[in-house]
């Protein structure tokens, strides 16, 4: 079976290269040729690359360090990352890789902790586990370690004010055991976007009453939060 399973992967690559000679990709920044087999053309890579930064204080939210803001190429790009844009999985990897070094919160021994997707638990696919997985390797090796659970059904945070993203998301995560070898380490928790923080707050609650030490979050992107309603709007 896993003999098998190795051989339609292997098709899968041959038929997405062949795809790609016979049908040049478009830069999912501008539209433009990409350029080879890279996902970006090189104005929109370079654009992307910028200085992570620290983001804005929110109550109840462990310190925050994103790769950037979620407005103009970053928001495009992340959006067509999690509307299936699997290509670009190993370039938003290398711009999470960047802020964890950056931020001065992920050492050595330091666990990786993505919010887990809405598909079903612990999928390796989700956008995050993806992107965590890819800036592990960025980083030179290890793994992230997918502790966190959704407790139950939550309404999608798209659309909700502050006050309603906060209480949707109170008490969302639970944290499997931790395995003997993780307790008592230092965590970072992962995400794609942070708006009010109802998310990272959560996931950190979670992992510190499993014992874990939460030293901050890092996040590919920061929203400033609005009253309005957008209905591409992450967490």
């Amino acid at each position: 079976m896993d003999s098998w399973k190795a051989l339609v992967r292997a098709l899968a690559r041959v038929w997405e290269a062949l795809l790609d000679l016979l049908l040049p990709r478009s830069c999912p920044g501008c539209s433009g040729p990409a350029g080879g087999a890279a996902p970006l053309c090189r104005a929109c890579r370079d654009a992307l690359v910028r200085r992570p930064h620290r983001c804005a204080p929110r109550r109840g939210c462990p310190p925050v360090w994103a790769a950037g803001p979620y407005a103009g190429l970053h928001r495009r790009l992340l959006l067509a990352y999690k509307e299936g844009d699997d290509a670009l999985a190993p370039v938003w990897g290398e711009r999470l890789a960047a802020v964890c070094g950056a931020s001065g919160l992920v050492g050595a021994d330091t666990l990786l902790v993505p919010v887990p997707g809405r598909g079903p638990p612990h999928d390796p696919r989700a956008p995050v586990a993806r992107v965590a997985a890819a800036a592990c390797a960025e980083r030179g090796g290890g793994a992230p370690l997918p502790l966190l659970r959704h407790r139950g059904r939550v309404r999608r945070q798209a659309g909700l004010g502050r006050r309603e993203r906060l209480a949707n998301r109170a008490g969302a995560f639970r944290c499997d055991p931790v395995p003997e070898w993780a307790a008592g380490r230092r965590a970072v928790v992962v995400d794609d976007v942070v708006t009010t923080g109802a998310t990272l707050a959560d996931a950190a609650r979670a992992l510190r009453a499993a014992g874990l030490r939460v030293a901050g979050a890092v996040v590919l992107a920061e929203r400033l939060h609005t009253e309005g309603h957008d209905p591409l709007s992450p967490r």
